[in-house]
């Protein structure tokens, strides 16, 4: 089975620390809104019964001016839907307000020092909801894209005890290198030739971002097979089926002619399914994208519990896209 394009021409957009959104650094402005009965003190201008009748104090960023027509529009119009934002508050409605002493407004004065207390406090406020949404930002930076598959450990098998061990170019690439010149594997991963080939096929994952995994799978403690364990959502693959979020794809093969043709590739693939799913809770479904023409491979996916959703044209091969789904994880 031939794998995707293993190019890293794509992948996460980073949320850039300097963007204007949750976590960023551009220059931050504070709009506060003062009551309308406040606002209408300090300025002087009186303002009418009606439109302070039922009001209530604006949420915040809640944009609401006096209307220009007078009585009956503006915020007395409003007021439902102001009562619905400001859960909980409430503004004791006068038919009239003849002094602000009376309706316990502060002088101006007053009203200068509320202001600057209330912006000291929403400031402090928002400094700390963004220090915590940055943490949150680099935390998740600092993941591992595939969840630290060297960790994952072993996984029991009719087969024996099967892991996935990341591969180590100095020590693996002889034995890789001779799986691939395999007529039977380089007919679908066409990466036969001088080990020189093998070495660029493996170093391009070893030294990229970490959103493919090349291992050798050992049964039992022996390497009897290569697989990559890859982020289908951040693969050039995504450009030809709809990917969700965290989307995990598999590539394999089987390394011994004896371990081939005798369903060691099916209870395999099921294994490994499972292991994806229990060591990456993030992840919905696994992937896989064999070439159609080869059917042992196609039959194999079927047996582990993966579904035909439809064929893809890549730009290598015409696939069977197959997807394993976590929420048939008990079923199939």
């Amino acid at each position: 089975m031939s794998p995707a394009d293993a190019s890293t021409d794509t992948g996460p957009v980073p949320v850039h620390p300097g963007s204007s959104g949750p976590g960023g650094d551009s220059e931050e402005t504070l709009d506060l809104r003062l009551p309308a009965e406040l606002i209408a003190l300090i300025a002087g201008e009186p303002r009418d019964a009606d439109d302070r009748a039922g009001a209530g104090p604006l949420a915040a960023g809640d944009e609401r001016r006096p209307s220009p027509t007078g009585a009956g529009s503006g915020f007395a119009a409003d007021a439902g839907r102001r009562s619905a934002l400001d859960t909980g508050s409430s503004f004791a409605a006068q038919a009239d307000l003849p002094s602000a002493a009376q309706a316990g407004l502060p002088s101006a004065g007053e009203a200068g020092s509320l202001f600057e207390t209330v912006a000291h406090s929403s400031a402090e406020t928002d400094a700390r909801s963004f220090s915590a949404a940055d943490a949150a930002l680099f935390s998740a930076a600092d993941d591992d894209l595939l969840d630290h598959v060297a960790g994952w450990g072993p996984t029991g098998t009719s087969a024996g005890l099967f892991q996935l061990v990341p591969v180590r170019l100095d020590h693996d690439l002889p034995l890789i290198s001779r799986w691939m010149n395999d007529p039977a594997v380089a007919a679908f991963w066409d990466l036969a030739g001088s080990q020189d080939r093998t070495e660029e096929h493996l170093c391009a994952q070893l030294t990229g971002d970490g959103r493919s995994v090349p291992c050798l799978g050992t049964l039992d403690g022996t390497p009897m097979s290569y697989w990559e364990i890859y982020r289908a959502d951040l693969d050039p693959l995504a450009r030809h089926y709809p990917a969700r979020p965290h989307d995990t794809g598999i590539h394999l093969l089987i390394g011994g002619v004896a371990d081939r043709g005798r369903g060691l590739g099916s209870a395999l693939l099921r294994a490994v399914a499972e292991l994806i799913l229990s060591r990456r809770p993030a992840c919905a479904r696994v992937i896989a994208e064999p070439d159609l023409r080869n059917t042992p491979s196609m039959a194999a996916f079927l047996s582990a519990g993966f579904r035909f959703a439809a064929e893809v044209e890549l730009p290598a091969k015409r696939a069977g896209l197959m997807i394993r789904d976590r929420s048939l994880r008990d079923v199939l």
